[in-house]
């Protein structure tokens, strides 16, 4: 007679000490998080006393026209490269998933996802030179040579979960979509588009994220008066921490929440 326990599915929940060592890891990973969001409510300007609860902070921080032009030069920064991005890692991750296997194929994914393993630093050291050249040669400066570093490295952030979904789709409707004469442009906005929309999006969502937190290829690469928002809250902590960097830090930290809680539904959707 077979042992029950032997049959039993591998569960690793029912590991020894596998809850308390997720405990510890998740307290550790949101611990921060939570004493800086409840130090951003605190009525007085010291970050390790509660004095009292108050809006003070983002009050001040939304009156801020440093932070206004910073976030708006993110947000512009970011939303750029996050379309450029998104539609080239589309097409790479068609070119790469929708054809057949060939020589060198295996090179091209490489490449494709290299920048992910090259430090940043590298990449932008790297891309500083690079624009120094282009620029004493043409003469040609603005805030164009930024939005270009951040499109190109978000490039294979978007080309992750783009690939991955269509790797993952069901062949089924397309060819059954080619055997009734659709042409392939029809085939590709009635059929894999629609198919392929959650990993776009995830790949969009992610770029966003990338791009607009970017400190290292900011510092580098940004010219006179292209001051982000993380440059803006790193400047403002080297003169000492105050609860409004908690407050602006807070409001990133909830649009990041309601982009994750949103994209889960949307998904969920899709997949009904």
């Amino acid at each position: 007679m077979a042992n029950p326990r032997k049959n039993k599915a591998f569960n690793v929940r029912y590991m020894p000490g596998f809850t308390p060592v997720t405990m510890f890891c998740l307290i550790w990973l949101y611990a921060p998080l939570i004493i800086m969001m409840v130090y951003a409510f605190n009525s007085e300007r010291s970050v390790t006393n509660m004095h009292g609860f108050s809006f003070r902070w983002f009050e001040q921080a939304a009156k801020n026209t440093q932070v206004q032009d910073a976030t708006i030069l993110s947000l512009q920064i970011a939303l750029v490269a996050t379309i450029i991005a998104t539609i080239a890692a589309t097409m790479a991750a068609l070119a790469t998933t929708r054809t057949k296997p060939f020589k060198g194929h295996a090179a091209v994914y490489a490449i494709i996802n290299q920048p992910l393993m090259i430090p940043e630093i590298v990449t932008a050291v790297g891309t500083l030179v690079f624009f120094g050249l282009i620029k004493s040669a043409t003469g040609i400066h603005g805030i164009g040579f930024l939005m270009m570093a951040h499109t190109v490295f978000c490039i294979p952030f978007a080309y992750m979960p783009i690939r991955a979904r269509l790797e993952n789709m069901d062949l089924t409707y397309e060819h059954a979509a080619a055997d009734l004469y659709a042409p392939p442009m029809k085939r590709f906005w009635r059929v894999t588009f629609p198919l392929m929309f959650p990993g776009i999006l995830a790949g969009a969502m992610l770029s966003f994220v990338i791009s607009f937190d970017d400190v290292i290829i900011n510092l580098l690469v940004a010219g006179a008066g292209e001051t982000t928002l993380p440059i803006y809250m790193i400047g403002t902590l080297r003169r000492g921490l105050t609860p409004e960097v908690n407050a602006i830090s807070t409001v990133l930290l909830g649009v990041t929440f309601i982009f994750v809680v949103g994209f889960f539904f949307l998904t969920t959707n899709k997949k009904k």
